[in-house]
Parts: structure tokens; C-alpha cells; sequence
């Protein structure tokens, strides 16, 4: 048991027995951020390889993708149980029928115990809700709903052309869990104009929400955004700037006001490196994962 944050495997131990492990599915689905419903382009920071690197993927069906991935696992876990991860741009967004056989291939996996699905806030109406709490009734697995909310501050959300709003993300949240889907947020840390004060203010209010999980982000500039070209630009100057210690002891400050029943899916974010401009941390997930724990041992600021 970590004694400074609950850990994102303590949130597993209490819906599953024995190992369960993330499988990213890739439905090559677009974004309204996008396409044109809301705005082209995207968030500022966004380049879609970066989080769903595996090209390859596209034009399989769910369950092959979900097949490659159980080879992978498997060769070291026999007994693995599996999360399919519904990640790549915006999840919810495609014709409902559509939707729902997607999960629901998932769902019919023997080995797959439950199905996560990553949105954006304003692509999660309420009937949409409704039929993913019958299709979790009817499968008897768990469905956990991931939003990317990245701060709760309007100005922010302008600024990184996101295209919805704090209040919308916090309508959401709320939402869904009132329907009985456990809620992880993704936040964002140090967004463009955003202080270390208004980063808490975002942690206080997500720990108001019904909120079960959150992954917090270290802003990346990847090759090929909007934001990179600010960047190249000079128009970042209000953009605070961290080395990996400074992150982690930023991360060990904002974690006293993180409620305490909130699990910590993970601190950093890592694009690819063909991708990856800055930060260059050099870093793995489990070395900043000491680098805090240090840094909280020693109660250090």
C-alpha cells in the first residue's frame, strides 16, 4: 500500500482478482475537434501518433487487435486478464450502432474482464449512457469511461483550441457516474498561461467530482502541432518549463490536495521518441515513478 497516493492497481484489486492489463484498440475513428463539427485542426498539443503509435492496427477487426495483444502478454503472464482500452482520438464519436459492436466484440472475449472507453466530455449524451449501462448489464463486465478534461479553467481551454468547456467536463463527470461507470480524468500540467496555483484549483475541483481515477500529463511539444510552430515561434514565453525533479516535486505538491480515494493511473505521458521535442527527460515511467517517491519520502517541496 503507498503511503502518499492511492495506486491504480489498488483501483483494479477492487473489481478484479489476479493480473489485469490494458489492450489499446484503435477503431481509426476522427475527432469533432477535427472533422469540422466543432473546429479543424485539433488541440494545440495533439498529434495522434503519439498515443495510438501502432499503425499497423488500423483496418483489424477488435478482436484481432485484441489477439496480438494477448500473444504479448501472455508469453509472461498465463493468466492474464485483460482491459480492451478504447483510446485513439475520441471513442464515442461514430454512429451508436457502430459503438456498441465494437464494445460488445470486446466484451464477448473470454479473457477480456471489462472495457475502458476514452471520450471527450461534450461525446458522451445521455443516451449514448444508456445504452452502454445495458450493454454493461447485459455482459456482466465492467465499462470504465475516461474523459479528457486537461484543466478547469476556461481561459486554458481556449487558449489550447479544445472545444468544450470546464462546466461541460464537469456535467460529464458527473453523469456518468451517477449511471454507475467508475470516471477517470486526464489532466495536463503546465499548459500555456497556467500557473501552479491554477493547476491546483483544477486538482481541488476534480476532487469535488465523482471522479475514481485520474492520469495526469506533462505537457509535451511533438513535432507537427500547432503548438511546436508556437513554440518554434516564441509565443510560449508564459509556458512554465520543468525538468523531470521540478515535475515531480510539482506532482508531490498538487497530490495533498487530490482526494485520497482518487487512484493515480500515472504521472508522465511518453511519445514516441521520433515524435517527442520536448520535454526530453530520458526517463521511464518506473525511474519517475522513484524519482517521486523519493521526493515524497523526504517530504521535500
Amino acid at each position: 500500500m503507498n503511503p502518499f497516493y492511492r495506486e491504480y492497481v489498488d483501483f483494479l484489486a477492487e473489481h478484479f482478482d489476479g493480473k489485469v492489463q490494458k489492450l489499446s484498440i484503435d477503431l481509426s475513428l476522427s475527432c469533432p475537434n477535427r472533422d469540422g463539427r466543432l473546429g479543424v485542426g485539433g488541440c494545440i498539443y495533439c498529434n495522434n501518433e503519439a498515443f495510438s503509435p501502432d499503425a499497423d492496427k488500423r483496418g483489424l477487426s477488435v478482436k484481432e487487435q485484441l489477439e496480438r495483444g494477448k500473444i504479448f502478454f501472455s508469453r509472461k503472464y498465463s493468466e492474464m486478464k485483460y482491459l480492451a482500452y478504447f483510446q485513439s482520438y475520441t471513442s464515442t464519436y461514430a454512429a451508436y450502432s457502430t459503438l456498441i459492436n465494437a464494445y460488445n466484440e470486446a466484451l464477448c472475449d473470454k479473457d477480456v474482464v471489462g472495457i475502458v472507453i476514452s471520450t471527450r466530455p461534450d461525446c458522451i449524451p445521455d443516451d449514448l449512457i444508456a445504452l452502454l449501462k445495458k450493454l454493461k448489464d447485459e455482459s456482466s463486465k465492467k465499462i470504465f469511461i475516461e474523459l479528457g478534461v486537461e484543466s478547469l479553467h476556461n481561459k486554458t481551454l481556449t487558449r489550447i483550441n479544445r472545444r468544450h468547456t470546464a462546466e461541460a467536463a464537469c456535467d460529464a463527470i458527473q453523469r456518468c457516474a451517477l449511471s454507475g461507470f467508475p470516471v477517470g480524468v486526464h489532466l495536463i500540467l503546465g499548459l500555456p498561461g497556467e500557473d501552479e496555483d491554477m493547476m491546483t484549483e483544477t486538482i481541488k475541483g476534480i476532487s469535488a467530482l465523482p471522479v475514481s481515477t485520474v492520469k495526469f500529463h506533462q505537457l509535451q511539444i511533438l513535432s507537427g502541432t500547432p503548438l511546436a510552430t508556437l513554440d518554434c515561434q516564441g509565443q510560449l514565453k508564459d509556458m512554465l518549463r520543468f525538468n523531470a525533479e521540478e515535475y515531480a516535486r510539482l506532482c508531490a505538491r498538487l497530490l495533498k490536495h487530490l482526494r485520497k480515494d482518487i487512484a493515480v493511473d500515472r504521472f508522465v505521458a511518453q511519445a514516441p521518441d521520433n515524435l517527442l521535442l520536448s520535454p526530453r527527460w530520458g526517463l521511464k515511467n518506473y525511474q519517475f515513478t522513484y524519482l517521486l517517491q523519493r521526493i515524497l519520502a523526504n517530504n521535500v517541496d
